[in-house]
This record gives structure tokens, C-alpha cells and sequence, in this order.
């Protein structure tokens, strides 16, 4: 089969969103691995095998539904691990992964998570959406605090681009920041390693303690914090994707590639927003080119695992926010009109939207799916008095 011809901007959509995703979480990746007594070598496969399983399972899922479907690691589900896992050998923590795994591919084969997603509003998810995204877009403005030279730089080539050529502004925002990090010194490229390390593989070890005591929580977390906002965030930007299959097909790969570290793999959402925008493509039917691009970029990412850390310290991290900024603002406005477009549903969707921004934590649970919640719990006493 032949690939369709891929634009610079939608090309460069799917580099920002394995970029932005890279940069957001890896150090919590070396914390969690860290903590399950990883060596650097063992934790440079470990980066190894989850760019490689990413880069399989988007392009699999995004070629076939020819839809922008990005996978990820789940961030929550890395913090939770880097704070429990102390304590525990790495084979536990291997056992620890298939556990997870195996209960999420449960819940895709039967079709359970599926028929959730279905009963939450589309302008629940919407809301959802903006809140995830918010704080990347305040991050694009804070950034001027200690970079200002560099994010101001960014904010204006992108400003002029936005009126000349429109669909380059966020290539030129990046383009823009490389040089001024490049002339002032901000971009350290001596430090960066181009070292390939080979996965090593680590036979599990089944313990109840850690089974019940992180795996269970380590599930929830993933489930509710990563998989349920990604399903939402394709729901929001349009896309109908048969969800258990999506499932399904994360939870397998990650559950035989998880001896080597593979923690989880997920169903995106902040980096898959990137690549469903406007910015990667025009037409919305060919925004399956930028995530099949990020597909690509995870594979070379996982190759040269080993580097990956020392290229995220090269960058200034003001480069980073403003750049993932700058790329979800349409993104974050799109959510935001879609969410208060029902005025009946208004007030449910500012609370869904509200609580999701604040980062709210209860049990180990991030806000978005509280936010859900609340909001859920909102619009079903809302619509209960409509109807008395």
C-alpha cells in the first residue's frame, strides 16, 4: 500500500506530539524505574521498548481505522509507580505490569469500558478535553517569566504566521525557538548521546502484596486517568472509533512486551490532541498522516532510547512548553466552544472543565476523572429537573 503524501505541517504535528510527550513524563519513567532498583542501562531499554511498542501500536491502530489514534504510556500511572514501587524487586514490578495489563485487555475483550464511554455527553468530554489542556496553554504565556527572549520570540513567529500562512505557525514558532536556543546557548548539543541500548528482559515475580497493594491501584490509575481521557479526546475531536478494540490491542502489545519494561501502553490524549488539531491538517479525514508520522517518530525515539534523556536536557524545557502551547490552542478552543455550545448543559460542563483543570488528586486518581464525575453527577441532577 502506498503512503499518501505527508504535508510539512502534519509531519511535523506528529515530531511536536511525540516531542511534547517525551518531554512531559520521561523523567518520571527514570524515577519509577529507579525505584524498582533499575539500573541506567535497564532503564535506557526500558525507554527502548516503550518508544517501539508506541510506535507499533499507533501505526497499527492508525492505519487501519485511518484515524489520528495515538498510544502513550500512562503519566499518572509512571507517578504512581515511582511512589510505590520502593521497597519492591524489579521482577515484582514486572509482575506488577502483566497484572495491570491483563485486567485492562479483560475490560476491553467485554466490552465494559466501551459501553461507559457511550453514556458520557459529548460536551462532558469536550470540557474534559480543554481541562486537560489548559495548563499547556498557560504554559506557553508563564514560560515568558524566565525565557522571555525565547517563548517571546516563539509567541511572535508564531503571531506572523498565524496572518500570513496560518497552517505553518506552529512550524515556525518551532523553527523560531531552535535558532534563538541555538545563537543564545540554550540548546546543548555536545551533551546529547546517540547510544542504542538493547532491552534486557526481566522474568516476572507474582507477590499478592503487590499485586493487590499497586497493581490495583496502578489499573485504576490508567484506566481512569489515561485511557478514559484519550477514548474522550477522540470523541471530542470527531473521531468514532470502536473503543474495545482500541483496548484490546494496547493491552496485548504492552502485556507481551512487558518484561522489558513496557509498563503500560494507552490510548493518548494531550499528544494525541496535536496531531487531531487543525494545525496537523485541514481536512480532518487526513489527520491520520500526523499520528501515523508520531508512529514513525516513536519508533526512531525508541531506538536511540538511550539518547532520549540527555536530548530532553539539551532543550531548554521553556522550548518545550511553549511549543506544546502554541500547538494545542486551537485545540483547547475547539473543546471549549463544543462544551459551552448547549447552554442546558453549560453548568455540567464548567464543572467538568473546572475540576479537570485544577489537578485535583483524591485516592490516587487524577482530576480528570473526577472531573467527569462531578460533572456526570451535574448534568444527571440538571436533567432529573429539567424532566420534573
Amino acid at each position: 500500500m502506498k503512503m499518501p503524501f505527508i504535508p510539512l505541517p502534519t509531519l511535523l504535528a506528529g515530531f511536536v506530539a511525540v516531542l511534547v510527550g517525551y518531554a512531559s513524563s520521561a523523567a518520571i519513567i527514570w524515577q519509577a524505574a529507579d525505584a524498582a532498583g533499575a539500573n541506567s542501562a535497564q532503564i535506557a531499554g526500558w525507554l527502548t521498548m516503550l518508544g517501539i511498542g508506541m510506535g507499533i501500536s499507533t501505526l497499527v491502530l492508525t492505519l487501519w481505522y485511518r484515524a489520528p489514534v495515538l498510544t502513550a504510556w500512562s503519566t499518572p500511572g509512571a507517578a504512581l509507580l515511582a511512589t510505590s514501587l520502593h521497597g519492591s524487586t524489579l521482577n515484582e514490578a514486572v509482575g506488577v505490569f502483566i497484572f495491570a495489563s491483563f485486567l485492562i485487555l479483560i475490560c476491553g475483550a467485554t466490552g465494559l469500558f466501551a459501553r461507559l464511554m457511550r453514556l458520557i455527553p459529548p460536551t462532558l468530554s469536550a470540557a474534559m478535553l480543554a481541562g486537560i489542556l489548559l495548563r499547556f496553554g498557560l504554559d506557553a504565556f508563564t514560560s515568558l517569566q524566565g525565557h522571555f527572549l525565547l517563548s517571546a520570540g516563539m509567541l511572535i513567529g508564531w503571531l506572523v504566521a498565524k496572518v500570513l500562512a496560518p497552517r505553518y505557525a506552529v512550524v515556525v514558532a518551532m523553527l523560531t525557538g531552535l535558532v534563538i536556543s541555538l545563537v543564545t546557548g540554550g540548546f546543548q548539543a555536545q551533551s546529547v548521546s546517540t547510544a542504542v541500548v538493547l532491552p534486557e528482559f526481566t522474568a516476572p515475580h507474582f507477590s499478592l502484596s503487590s499485586l493487590l497493594g499497586i497493581g490495583v491501584p496502578f489499573f485504576l490509575v490508567t484506566m481512569a486517568s489515561q485511557n478514559a481521557p484519550g477514548v474522550a479526546t477522540l470523541k471530542a475531536s470527531g473521531y468514532d472509533v470502536p473503543v474495545s478494540p482500541l483496548i484490546v490491542v494496547t493491552a496485548i502489545i504492552a502485556l507481551l512486551l512487558a518484561p522489558f519494561g513496557v509498563f503500560s501502553i494507552c490510548i493518548a490524549a494531550i499528544t494525541a490532541a496535536i496531531c487531531q488539531s487543525p494545525e496537523a491538517h485541514p481536512d480532518p479525514a487526513r489527520r491520520w498522516l500526523a499520528a501515523a508520522a508520531a508512529g514513525a517518530f516513536y519508533l526512531l525515539a525508541g531506538i536511540f532510547g538511550g539518547s532520549i534523556s540527555t536530548l530532553l536536557t539539551a532543550l531548554p524545557l521553556a522550548y518545550i512548553h511553549t511549543l506544546a502551547g502554541l500547538a494545542l490552542l486551537s485545540t483547547i478552543a475547539g473543546s471549549l466552544h463544543q462544551a459551552l455550545a448547549n447552554e442546558k448543559e453549560r453548568d455540567a460542563a464548567v464543572v467538568t472543565f473546572l475540576v479537570t483543570a485544577s489537578g485535583l488528586t483524591l485516592a490516587g486518581v487524577g482530576s480528570a476523572f473526577w472531573g467527569l464525575l462531578a460533572g456526570g453527577l451535574c448534568y444527571g441532577v440538571f436533567s432529573l429537573r429539567r424532566r420534573a
